[in-house]
């Protein structure tokens, strides 16, 4: 007797994905006349892209954009993770023809430091540092909008982020004006 379990049939799935020769099937592509993009750092982003008047941008950190010899640590202080993320966020905004109010939500994302230089706290400790650095990222966070235009917003403290950030945001926003030429 055979037992068909979610991953028996997402199994399956995936090897006639594979037989048919349609690895393309499951890849993402640029639009066409599109290319990837690559940031002056260290890692190659995902294409950016705007739908239908809506500028869909991939996760951007404290470290987004700026070049390795410019990179801030993970010993930094949080509150620099987070204006820089803010800044990167509102130069990418610009460069796609939107404004920070013109965004529609975002999720934030947080981690504490792994670093050996700082102990990894636990229990109500971790509990605690957690809500220092959301404390700390409202604060900033309030000074990047109009009163009244925050856009919804997620927020989640996970236990890694790339590229030595203590924050990465994602998000959408509305275009509002055609965006300036590469």
């Amino acid at each position: 007797m055979q037992i068909n379990t979610p991953r028996r049939y997402f199994n399956k799935i995936a090897m006639m994905v594979a037989a048919s020769g349609a690895p393309g099937l499951l890849a993402q592509t640029p639009a066409p006349g599109k290319s990837s993009t690559t940031t002056p750092g260290d890692q190659a982003r995902p294409t950016v892209r705007t739908h239908e008047g809506v500028y869909y941008f991939p996760g951007i950190g404290s470290n987004s954009g700026y070049p390795r010899e410019d990179h801030i640590l993970v010993t930094d202080p949080f509150e620099k993770h987070v204006t820089r993320t803010m800044e990167g966020l509102k130069k990418s905004l610009e460069r796609a023809g939107c404004t920070m109010d013109s965004i529609l939500h975002l999720e934030v994302f947080t981690c504490l430091p792994h670093s050996d230089q700082i102990p990894m706290p636990a229990g109500k400790a971790k509990f605690d540092a957690y809500a220092a650095q959301y404390q700390a990222l409202n604060k900033i966070y309030g000074t990047y909008f109009s009163p009244g235009k925050a856009p919804s917003r997620a927020y989640m403290s996970v236990d890694w982020i790339p590229g030595d950030s203590l924050v990465e945001i994602v998000g959408s926003a509305r275009v509002v004006t055609a965006a300036p030429p590469a």
